[in-house]
């Protein structure tokens, strides 16, 4: 199998490779802007399989199939939101929310080596894409979620959730007063369930709201560490693969 990456963040991308690697899958090439990308399809036979972000340092990746036909089968890496990927969904073998999951990317390629003989005749409609991302549908996202404290059931505003976390395979809400509840949830459940504007998944282990961030601070290995309000039980880190895709949030 012939699999190139297409993505700007150069660590996110050899990152990507060692994922791959571990599963015997090879990449032969790897590609970081729109410009290096078109010139190498031009000059080379297409790879059986692209692992294509999204949003390149030079444009969108889209841009690379203006004047190319594709002819190889595309799961997306992305940190865009999900009311994107349905369209991804239509027009790809999969799509890999970015930080990626070692699991996800192994069905991710699974899905691929059993529909590999159907990928090949997919028509991917890049400029429907493009304008679901430029007009997205507006949807609801939660307002409150619930928990269970003994024989009651309590409910929390989103309002007043400071962070969500995980911790010992359980997923919490921390909220202004300084609580922290339960929740029958999970932080990936999470990901279609939080409004893209107010909360980011910093990292495995933390969504946070921006609405109650306190303080921005440079850590170690290009890392930012995150204060909140009152939430101190644990350093708030995101995550050097998130700290780009962080800062494009934040404004």
């Amino acid at each position: 199998m012939n699999v190139i990456i297409i993505e700007d963040e150069k660590p996110s991308a050899r990152r990507l490779q060692r994922m791959l690697l571990k599963m015997n899958v090879e990449v032969s090439t790897m590609l970081h802007s729109v410009e290096e990308s078109t010139t190498w399809f031009q000059n080379n036979e297409h790879p059986d399989l692209i692992f294509l972000d999204i949003q390149l340092s030079d444009g969108l990746s889209f841009e690379i199939f203006e004047t190319i036909e594709v002819k190889s089968s595309i799961i997306f890496t992305t940190a865009f939101d999900e009311y994107a990927l349905q369209a991804f969904k239509l027009n790809s073998i999969d799509y890999l929310l970015k930080p990626i999951d070692e699991e996800e990317l192994q069905t991710a390629v699974t899905k691929y080596n059993a529909l590999k003989t159907v990928a090949k005749n997919v028509q991917l409609n890049f400029e429907d894409i493009k304008k679901l991302l430029s007009n997205p549908v507006e949807r609801e996202y939660k307002k409150r979620f619930t928990t269970k404290i003994g024989q009651h059931i309590k409910m929390i505003s989103i309002d007043d959730i400071e962070c969500f976390y995980s911790e010992n395979k359980g997923t919490y809400a921390h909220t202004l007063d300084g609580r922290d509840y339960l929740l029958d949830t999970t932080l990936e459940e999470l990901e279609t369930e939080l409004s893209p504007k107010t909360f980011f998944r910093v990292s495995r282990k933390f969504y946070i709201n921006i609405n109650f961030i306190k303080d921005i601070i440079s850590y170690t290995n290009s890392r930012l560490q995150i204060k909140l309000n009152s939430y101190k039980e644990q350093e708030v880190i995101v995550a050097r693969e998130r700290v780009r895709d962080f800062k494009v949030w934040l404004e």
